[in-house]
């Protein structure tokens, strides 16, 4: 494959920019769950309307209540679920912390031993564990990933969940969409 052709630049000055902003943080999971469980769930209202032999119009109301109501609950439930992880991971990074600040000599130990099974040995791995204890920062980090396994980007917790309320509704919608298209105007009018 011609190198040309990959996602990002491999360049020196390319791999500057691209550190420099940093890791990109993605929603996508909380578009995919907001998105299956709207499709899921209105589905599920349509086919039990439609089976039941209700008129259009109550399977219209069923369908938006639907959307409205598990698409709030799914977001809210993502709310909570990611700002639970947040918290796990503030309250993690703290533990850290007074563990560096407390417990110097363990903590270097923990970083040597975490590179000497990552293949590092002899003035490497010295190496290593003096670059990465030098920064306070930088040390820190390094537990919470290579200890912790804790991610080093943090999501919002409000913007997962517009994601997932926005891909319930969006998604959501498409069961709906061949009874609205054909739905007659009388179910349109008010009363």
């Amino acid at each position: 494959m011609d190198p040309r052709h990959l996602e990002h630049g491999h360049n020196p000055r390319d791999i500057a920019r691209r550190l420099r902003y940093g890791p990109h943080v993605s929603y996508l999971r909380d578009w995919v769950y907001g998105g299956i469980d709207g499709t899921v769930t209105t589905f599920a209202v349509v086919a039990g309307v439609a089976g039941a032999e209700l008129s259009t119009k109550t399977l219209l109301i069923l369908g938006a209540a639907n959307l409205f109501a598990d698409g709030f609950s799914m977001a809210a439930a993502n709310y909570s679920g990611t700002k639970a992880e947040i918290e796990e991971y503030e309250q993690v990074r703290h533990m850290e912390e007074r563990h560096v600040e407390l417990a110097p000599q363990g903590e270097r130990e923990e970083i040597r031993q975490i590179f000497h099974a990552k293949g590092f040995k002899g003035a490497a791995l010295d190496s290593a564990v003096d670059v990465i204890t030098a920064k306070r920062q930088r040390w820190i980090e390094t537990m919470m990933t290579e200890e912790h396994g804790l991610p080093p980007i943090t999501r919002s917790a409000g913007k997962a969940a517009i994601m997932t309320f926005l891909a319930f509704i969006i998604c959501g919608s498409i069961p709906l969409l061949p009874f609205i298209a054909g739905a007659p105007a009388s179910i349109w009018a008010l009363r």
